[in-house]
C-alpha cells in the first residue's frame, strides 16, 4: 500500500503546531492556562496546509503558581466564572487522540512539535504528561521545529507578529496571546516557509 507523501517529508514525523498560555515560565510549578494544537497535511496541490484545530482553556492544577506579570501579559483570568475550562489531564487526552489519529492517517511514526520558540511549549507539554501520568504521548519528547529560527532565515524576522507580516499573512494584534489564534498563525507561517523552500528546490528533498 502506498504511504501518504507527508510520511517522507520530515523523516516519518508529522509536524503538529502547539502553543501554550501559562501562569509563568516554570513548567513544574506554574499553571497551564490554555493549550492548542494544529495538525498539518498536504493539499490536493501538494502544498503543506493546516488541518485539524483543537484547543482548550485549562483549570490550574491544585497548588499551581500563577504569576501576576504572566496574567497581565496574556490577559487571561483563570478564575472567571464564565471561563469554559477543563482539567489539564482531560485536555491532553483529547488533544493526543486527535494527534494520534493524524499520525496514523499520514503513515508517520510520531508527531513533532512545531512552535515559535518551542522550548516553553514542549516543556509545559512534557510537564503535564508527567504530572497526569499520561502514557500515550504521541510527540517526540525533545525534538522540535522552531518557527522563530525558520522565519529568521526566511524573512529576517524572529518576533511572531513581525514574521507573520513579513510572510504576508494577516495578523490581528488584539487577538494575539490566545493559544488557538497564535497556533493557527504559527501553523500558517510554518506552512508558508516549508512551501516556499519546496518550491525553490523543486519538491520534497530525497531521503538520505
Amino acid at each position: 500500500m502506498k504511504k501518504h507523501p507527508l510520511s517522507k517529508r520530515f523523516r516519518g514525523f508529522l509536524p503538529v503546531v502547539v502553543d501554550v498560555e501559562t501562569g509563568g515560565f516554570n513548567p513544574q510549578a506554574d499553571a497551564l492556562l490554555e493549550i492548542a494544537a494544529v495538525t498539518l497535511t498536504y493539499s490536493d496541490t501538494g502544498h503543506l496546509v493546516p488541518d485539524k484545530v483543537i484547543g482548550y482553556h485549562i483549570k490550574p492544577f491544585e497548588g499551581a503558581n500563577i504569576e501576576k506579570t504572566a496574567i497581565e501579559f496574556n490577559g487571561i483570568d483563570p478564575f472567571h466564572p464564565l471561563r469554559p475550562a477543563i482539567d489539564e489531564a482531560e485536555a491532553l487526552q483529547k488533544i493526543f487522540q486527535v494527534v494520534k489519529k493524524a499520525v496514523k492517517a499520514h503513515d508517520c511514526t510520531r508527531a513533532v512539535l512545531v512552535g515559535h520558540n518551542p522550548a516553553m511549549d514542549i516543556g509545559f507539554l512534557n510537564a503535564v504528561v508527567e504530572r497526569t501520568n499520561n502514557k500515550h504521548n504521541p510527540f517526540h519528547r525533545f525534538s522540535t521545529f522552531d518557527t522563530a529560527t525558520l522565519s529568521g532565515l526566511a524573512y529576517g524576522q524572529t518576533v511572531l507578529a513581525q514574521a507573520i507580516q513579513a510572510a504576508e499573512i494577516e495578523w490581528e494584534d488584539d487577538r494575539a496571546h490566545s493559544a488557538i489564534y497564535d497556533t493557527r498563525k504559527t501553523a500558517e507561517l510554518f506552512c508558508r516557509i516549508v512551501n516556499r523552500w519546496d518550491s525553490v528546490i523543486g519538491g520534497v528533498p530525497p531521503s538520505g
